[in-house]
């Protein structure tokens, strides 16, 4: 039995030469390319730094809510496959897909990426077929947008006057 090490993305216990990553002169392995991605883009949220615990090491979530519309009516089939195939990934707390095709993914910001959000969300597209991919990534992106809009729009101050 060899000795085995934890991702320090999720905790999974893994081999040590799985999907292994130097950084910094020490080596880290990863239970997926998904979670060695993630430490890759930003090590310190999972490895701190001499003195500080990062969030990981301290046991944080960091949970993000995306709402979306999709633009076409999505079937109660195509949207458990769509809602399965999320769900699956890692970091991904919860997926609702109502009936007014309102789709909300919950996730944590330590495990999963907007990216790979979209990216599983264009293969599942591509499976469902009949242009389900654009559709899903338009949906997805007009949401970006729409967060980018609302930051910068002027509201009145209420209270002072």
């Amino acid at each position: 039995m060899s000795v085995m090490v934890k991702d320090p993305v999720c905790g999974m216990d893994v081999a040590p030469t799985q999907l292994e990553t130097v950084y910094e002169g020490i080596h880290y392995a990863f239970c997926s390319e998904q979670c060695r991605q993630r430490f890759i883009a930003n090590p310190h949220l999972y490895i701190g730094v001499p003195g500080e615990k990062a969030p990981r090491q301290k046991g944080e979530e960091l949970l993000k809510r995306r709402r979306f519309q999709l633009e076409m009516p999505i079937s109660p089939q195509q949207a458990a496959v769509l809602a399965e195939a999320l769900g699956a990934m890692m970091g991904v707390k919860t997926v609702d897909i109502r009936v007014d095709n309102l789709v909300t993914i919950t996730y944590d910001l330590l495990q999963a990426t907007a990216d790979q959000l979209e990216a599983k969300m264009e293969e599942v597209g591509a499976k469902l077929g009949e242009g389900w991919a654009e559709r899903l990534r338009r949906g997805f992106v007009h949401y970006m947008e729409e967060c980018e809009v609302e930051n910068l729009e002027v509201h009145p101050r209420h209270g002072h006057g």
